[in-house]
């Protein structure tokens, strides 16, 4: 059974930084492709960055310059540092992964920038 387990969010002051991770178990961690989505207060998911499974990474524009995808295959382990977080990144924050032709994501972490 696919499992992922976002931890890292808090509240945090405009300008200043998190890390947030995703503990991944029951596929093969490093065969995969690893994204981090979000959603904003009433709004739709959006996609924020993807690590490939050779360690290619793509960015949201708005993100880019600020926020760095990172994996850590022998720990099955997805993260997420934030830097120079502003309020409009408030979210929760999901880890997701395609599996053969599933989707899964796990139940998120909030994240709050906020003075």
């Amino acid at each position: 059974e696919v499992q992922l387990v976002e931890s890292g969010g808090d509240l945090v002051q405009p300008g200043g930084s998190l890390r947030l991770s995703c503990a991944a178990s029951g596929f093969t961690f490093s065969a995969y492709a690893m994204n981090w989505v979000r959603q904003a207060p009433g709004k739709g998911l959006e996609w924020v960055s993807t690590i490939n499974r050779f360690g290619g990474t793509n960015y949201l524009d708005s993100v880019k310059g600020r926020f760095t995808i990172s994996r850590d295959n022998a720990k099955n382990t997805l993260y997420l540092q934030m830097n120079s977080l502003k309020p409009e990144d408030t979210a929760v924050y999901y880890c997701s992964v395609v599996v053969i032709r599933d989707a899964y994501r796990g139940r998120g972490t909030q994240v709050t920038v906020s003075s």
